[in-house]
């Protein structure tokens, strides 16, 4: 299995901090980086084989840079979507069919789109993902609406430099950025291209799950242990009630 890392790293909601380190290069815990506690992460899971990173042209060399740095034992590389500003950024699936298209990529994929991710554990989806063999998207489900979505609230010293980096509630403005990881079998990759080719959002990952449904078993894994369908009606209007996205 690949990991895929979605790096964008624009973070406009933290653009004064990102304008020149992109956000999964800010320190949050001591020196360490948002980057470096998710490549630990990947570390200890046997079934990655590598990482691969997807990032822009301005930040690329910043990406590349910390790749030389890091000591892992699995094979990291740093891929340049060719874009250079948020407004021409591929979006999530476009990312996604890039590496597709440029990797020839044949393997199952660990999707990690945002550094939110941190705040899961991986191992218990990637043990439903192979004992159930479909694919799986991990949905985070909260009592407050308000608390869904989440931004990261940088702690500055006096020469703005990050000493801290947390987590703080936001009223979300839509339920992109909710779904934090997905696990695509091997055979699903294909679909990619066909979605897109027949109007899909590239830049909306909430969207395919429910597109995919009809041709191939996905699922919902809740972090508090639930798992759904998603795809049919019923399944994708009680995802959006419980994801705090109703309509008025």
């Amino acid at each position: 299995m690949i990991a895929l890392i979605l790096a964008a790293g624009y973070a406009t909601r933290l653009y004064p901090l990102t304008i020149d380190t992109p956000k999964p290069l800010l320190p949050v815990q001591g020196s360490r980086t948002i980057l470096d506690l998710l490549a630990a992460r990947l570390e200890v899971l046997e079934e990655i084989s590598e990482i691969l990173i997807v990032t822009n042209e301005r930040f690329f060399h910043a990406f590349e840079q910390w790749a030389r740095q890091y000591l892992g034992s699995k094979p990291v590389r740093i891929l340049n979507d060719g874009t250079s500003s948020p407004e021409g950024r591929l979006g999530a699936i476009g990312d996604i069919q890039f590496v597709l298209e440029r990797e020839q990529v044949q393997d199952d994929l660990l999707v990690l789109a945002g550094d939110n991710v941190l705040g899961f554990g991986l191992e218990g989806y990637l043990d439903y993902f192979h004992k159930v063999g479909t694919d799986c998207i991990l949905v985070r489900t909260v009592d407050d609406p308000a608390e869904l979505r989440s931004i990261g609230v940088a702690e500055l010293d006096a020469q703005m430099r990050v000493l801290s980096l947390e987590e703080k509630p936001q009223v979300p403005r839509s339920n992109i950025g909710v779904f934090a990881l997905y696990i695509y079998k091997r055979s699903t990759l294909p679909l990619f291209s066909r979605y897109l080719a027949e109007g899909g959002n590239p830049d909306a990952p909430t969207y395919f799950p429910e597109w995919l449904h009809s041709r191939q078993e996905i699922r919902a894994y809740y972090t508090e242990g639930t798992i759904e369908d998603v795809g049919t009606p019923e399944a994708y209007a009680e995802m959006q009630i419980r994801l705090g996205e109703q309509t008025e």
